[in-house]
């Protein structure tokens, strides 16, 4: 897995602190759900987050082009396996060898938290890894919200398996709710 550093400077400056957005490669711009991750990126970046997502299209390429468009820094993690290059809205890639390399270096990347938007399988499985390594204490507690009710029944499904694991989870209805939980840091350039 080939890592790239960054969010930060070879001053010693202290990193950028970056939320990972889990998403779908699906959406296309002018659909709802590109539009609304479009917002969810712009939110974070003016929050001062850096936005790092999976790098390819849907709403990946809609929550960095929004963080793009505030200005704000955008790290796409990519995976080896496909030919895809990562969107044009990416400012660092970090390409890995598998999907479970990607996932776990998304996790990584989520120092501040995590934005989970509506998705397929390989949404679930991002969202699952954090929501499961949170609930055996195997990484520290972090904002882990989902934006929209997409996710509603599988918290529903497992606050039934595993009561209080739901707790773990927030629900927003958009973007602007994201503050509540990613408070405004200072980044110094």
């Amino acid at each position: 897995m080939e890592a790239v550093t960054g969010c930060g400077d070879m001053n010693g400056a202290a990193p950028q602190p970056a939320v990972a957005v889990f998403g779908s490669n699906d959406a296309r711009e002018g659909d709802a759900a590109y539009e609304t991750a479009r917002s969810v990126g712009r939110k974070l970046a003016e929050l001062g987050y850096a936005v790092a997502n999976g790098g390819y299209g849907g709403t990946m390429e809609a929550s960095a082009r929004g963080a793009k468009e505030a200005g704000g820094r955008t790290i796409g993690v990519t995976c080896s396996l496909w030919r895809e290059a990562a969107n044009a809205y990416i400012d660092e890639t970090i390409v890995t060898d598998s999907l479970m390399q990607r996932v776990a270096k998304l996790v990584e990347l989520g120092l501040a938290g995590y934005v989970v938007l509506p998705g397929a399988t390989g949404t679930l499985v991002e969202l699952a890894v954090v929501w499961e390594q949170m609930a055996k204490g195997l990484m520290s507690r972090r904002p882990l919200v989902c934006v929209g009710n997409f996710w509603r029944p599988i918290m529903k499904l497992m606050a039934q398996a595993k009561p209080g694991s739901e707790g773990l989870v927030s629900v927003v209805p958009g973007a602007d709710e994201l503050e509540r939980f990613f408070p405004p840091v200072q980044v110094f350039n």
